[in-house]
């Protein structure tokens, strides 16, 4: 185990290190250490060794210098400059939300990024502010579209979060892929099969055997691929970045800047309703569904992002895990 303050702390030097702006690092910890306290862990502290490799072979720009340009009074264009996604993401949604309360909404296409971490992070800080926050960003192709045999788009993730009065946030955070690939490689490890719907073979069609997958399955069918796409438009067509088979990809061509695109919104509910009874309203919400009968095989109806918030919240008291793996390689990172 080891604290949040602790490990957001040697994350952050260990950045510095790498030649990584002092403003940057900070955002990068935060970011990393946010979804590992969440349990998202596959998006925390595992990905250092990743980044710094990325650093190492010219594809990310430790010393970005971000370009902002307002092109209304409330939409804007962030030119990332090839450097880390979490400082550029967290940059744009705080460039939103300064639009978002001066003129009722922000929105914030980025270009030239790299990959952003969880999203969770930027809705939030939406959320925090009194606003409503949504968050997109495409990756490199792994998902089939509904009816193909080979994958077109990533697994384009999308997060919305909603400011509560009395309640934590509402959160929601989830790719358009059916599951991570992550789950289907621990499957193929382990030696056990998939659920029907992970993954497909070679003719598309959709298979237990690990061992067999070549790409993701869209969540829900066209519903997903259908997300998917729309993931694509925004962060893609809006920003000029490469789309669906043409994005570069995360583990590869480390010496490549990825030139991802991301797109971020925030909305002032104040603009309107009441903020009060917007935000009073969503506390009844949340509370009636609590309260809603639970089916036979669970305790209780949870609302998105509360299991995340209750898991933080252990993690803040208790300290985060982490496999021994990644904390020696953080403790000789920190060394050098």
């Amino acid at each position: 185990m080891i604290s949040s303050k602790e490990l957001q702390h040697t994350t952050k030097q260990i950045f510095l290190k790498h030649g990584v702006t002092e403003e940057a690092a900070e955002a990068i910890a935060d970011v990393l250490v946010h979804a590992n306290l969440r349990g998202v862990d596959s998006h925390g502290v595992l990905r250092v060794e990743h980044y710094i490799k990325r650093i190492q072979s010219g594809g990310i720009n430790p010393a970005a210098q971000l370009q902002a340009t307002k092109t209304s009074p409330s939409t804007s264009i962030l030119d990332g400059d090839n450097g880390f996604g979490h400082y550029i993401s967290k940059t744009a949604m705080d460039l939103a939300i300064k639009q978002a309360k001066e003129a009722g909404t922000g929105a914030v296409a980025v270009k030239n990024s790299s990959h952003c971490g969880a999203l969770s992070y930027f809705v939030e800080q939406a959320a925090q502010n009194n606003l409503i926050g949504i968050a997109m960003t495409h990756t490199d192709k792994v998902v089939v579209p509904f009816g193909g045999a080979e994958p077109f788009f990533g697994t384009n993730p999308m997060a919305f979060g909603f400011p509560a009065n009395k309640e934590e946030p509402v959160i929601l955070d989830f790719a358009t892929s059916t599951v991570a690939l992550g789950k289907i490689l621990n499957a193929k490890e382990k030696g056990e099969d998939i659920p029907h719907g992970w993954g497909v073979d070679n003719d598309g069609e959709a298979t237990h055997d690990p061992s067999k997958v070549v790409a993701l399955s869209p969540f829900g069918g066209p519903k997903g691929y259908g997300l998917a796409m729309v993931v694509e438009i925004f962060t893609a067509m809006l920003t000029g970045a490469a789309f669906g088979p043409h994005v570069s990809k995360m583990y590869g061509e480390y010496d490549k800047n990825r030139e991802l695109g991301h797109f971020f919104m925030a909305i002032d509910p104040a603009k309107f309703v009441s903020a009060d009874i917007f935000t009073s309203r969503l506390d009844q919400m949340i509370e009636e569904l609590r309260r809603t009968a639970p089916s036979s095989n669970t305790d209780r109806v949870y609302v998105p992002g509360e299991i995340e918030t209750y898991t933080a919240q252990k993690r803040e008291q208790e300290g985060i895990p982490l496999p021994d793996s990644v904390l020696a390689f953080l403790q000789k990172e920190l060394e050098k």
